[in-house]
């Protein structure tokens, strides 16, 4: 008689665990089929579950995802806030169906070169999710060649899955929003002029905001361009150097939150106001934005992670699947870093 026969009370892993003699965190690891486990001990576990009619996954998952019940996520950076909300996302997926995440980040182009080039992922990982790092063709054939799914976050690639926004579509409707609001000379924080990874998402977002220019007629000054490196700190420079030449801008549009944060920061310690004398509008969606009344084009982020991890998790059921390329919409959130010119 199980637990919940007996007592109308149903089984969980703690009672598991007492019956099996072991730990709450033992029993996780043996019933989701990782190492580490005794095979006596994974046996004992096995039995109390079936005795308190414990559900056991198909044991394990291992046999259902593959090999080494792990997925690689390969990201340039892990501390700034895209990167680590879309692994948190991916994470969580992940971890709801008993697979690891194997995480491999580096910022320097050596750490780049070592990971592609000696294929140091190969047999330590059953699928593998590339976060906005644009492979070279030779790196995306030494991905390819490691015979395992992969889903590619922020960019697109005809050869796998993808999921990703629509940056120079986002950045339009930022601009358009200032100009929309009767700013005519408008300025731009962009990212970093020697990109060392070759990032699609700065020149995306600079292109759409050098079409509303054109099409709305607006005069562009090369003057107006800063760059902030993605960082409020690095962004904070840059609106120093830039309210330090002529023609200050009535408005200023931002490749990212943090930098738009950092741009408000300086324009403050610079005597002005946001948005009387300069309106900001930023991109992302970052948790920090509504505490500063930031307006932002919001972007789902988390959920980009979920649902590559979903892609790649489909696929190793079903390696026949095909391939998805998903384009995610963005919002404009509107709040009070941006103002109506008077006319």
């Amino acid at each position: 008689m199980s637990l919940d026969e007996g007592t109308g009370v149903k089984a969980g892993i703690k009672e598991v665990a007492s019956l099996a003699g072991v730990s709450i965190a033992t029993v996780s690891r043996a019933l989701r089929g990782f190492q580490h486990v005794s095979a006596e001990t994974r046996k004992r576990i096995l039995a109390a579950a079936e005795a308190l009619a414990y559900p056991i996954p198909n044991p394990p998952n291992r046999r259902i995802y593959g090999r080494t019940n792990s997925v690689g996520v390969v990201a340039p950076y892990i501390s700034r806030w895209y990167f680590a909300q879309v692994i948190s996302g991916a994470e969580q997926a992940l971890r709801e169906t008993g697979l690891d995440l194997l995480l491999s980040n580096f910022s320097q182009m050596k750490g780049r070169e070592r990971l592609f080039q000696h294929q140091l992922l190969k047999g330590r990982v059953d699928a593998l999710i590339v976060i906005s790092l644009p492979p070279t063709e030779e790196e995306f054939d030494s991905m390819l060649s490691l015979g395992i799914p992969i889903a590619l976050v922020g960019m697109h690639h005809e050869n796998c899955s993808s999921i990703a926004i629509d940056d120079v579509g986002a950045a339009r409707t930022a601009t358009q929003h200032l100009v929309n609001q009767g700013h005519r000379e408008i300025a731009i924080i962009s990212g970093s002029p020697k990109d060392p990874f070759n990032f699609s998402v700065p020149e995306d977002r600079r292109k759409g905001f050098m079409q509303v220019l054109a099409e709305s007629g607006l005069a562009w000054l090369p003057t107006r361009e800063v760059f902030g490196e993605f960082t409020m700190q690095g962004a904070e420079r840059a609106v120093d150097e830039l309210l330090a030449r002529p023609n200050r801008p009535t408005a200023i549009f931002a490749q990212s939150d943090e930098m738009a944060i950092g741009a408000m920061r300086a324009i403050r310690r610079h005597g002005l106001r946001v948005p009387d004398d300069i309106s900001i509008v930023g991109f992302d969606g970052h948790e920090f934005s509504e505490f500063f009344e930031l307006t932002t084009v919001e972007q789902p982020v988390v959920k980009m992670g979920e649902m590559a991890a979903w892609s790649i998790m489909e696929r190793l059921k079903s390696p026949s699947k095909e391939f998805h390329s998903i384009t995610l919409p963005t919002t404009l959130v509107v709040r009070n870093s941006t103002r109506r010119l008077s006319t």
